[in-house]
C-alpha cells in the first residue's frame, strides 16, 4: 500500500538544507500496511521526516502486533483514549492489540502536519484505521495528535503535554 505520488519517491533522502549533507534516508515503501496520503515529504526538514517515520513504523507494527517494536517507540507512562472515552496503561493496550481484541489491518496517515519546538514534537493528522475493535469492523476515520519527545536514543510517543 502506497500513498506517495509517482513524483515522490519511496526512498526519501533528508538533506541538511543549509549545508547539503546526507543525514539519513527514510524509506517509506517497508510500511506495506500504512499510507501516508497527502503528505509532502519534500517539504519536510529531516526532523519533521524523521517524526513522521516513527509515527508510520508504531503504525505498522500495530498492523502486525509487533508488541516489541511497540514498546521501543512508546513511552512507559503512556495513557491511550479509545474512541469512546475509555482509557488504558500502555500494557493494557498493548495486550488488547496482542490477544486480537484491537486488530488494525491497514492505517492511513492523511495530511500530516509535524511540529517540532525544541525536545517536543506533534504529528496531527487524520488515522484512517481498517480495523477489528473489540468486535466492531470497520473502517474508521479520526483526527488526532500524537506527541513526541526527543531522547537521547531518538523520538518517542508520549501523552500530550498537558497531561
Amino acid at each position: 500500500m502506497s500513498g506517495l505520488s509517482d513524483t515522490e519517491s519511496a526512498q526519501v533522502e533528508v538533506t541538511n538544507r543549509q549545508e547539503g549533507e546526507l543525514m539519513q534516508e527514510f524509506d517509506f515503501s517497508v510500511f506495506s500496511n500504512v499510507e501516508l496520503i497527502g503528505a509532502d515529504l519534500s517539504a519536510m526538514s529531516g526532523e519533521q521526516t524523521e517524526i513522521l517515520y516513527r509515527q508510520a513504523m508504531y503504525c505498522q507494527a500495530m498492523t502486525v502486533a509487533d508488541i516489541d517494536t511497540m514498546r521501543e517507540l512508546v513511552s512507559e507512562d503512556m495513557v491511550f483514549t479509545h474512541m469512546s472515552g475509555r482509557q488504558q496503561t500502555r500494557e493494557e493496550y498493548f495486550a488488547d492489540v496482542k490477544d486480537g481484541s484491537l486488530r488494525y489491518f491497514t492505517i492511513g496517515i492523511d495530511s500530516p502536519l509535524v511540529e517540532v519546538d525544541g525536545d517536543f514534537a506533534s504529528v496531527t493528522y487524520t488515522s484512517v484505521l481498517n480495523a477489528n475493535a473489540y468486535g466492531a469492523r470497520g473502517t474508521y476515520r479520526m483526527g488526532g495528535t500524537h506527541w513526541f519527545e526527543k531522547r537521547e536514543d531518538g523520538w518517542f510517543l508520549i501523552n500530550a503535554p498537558d497531561r
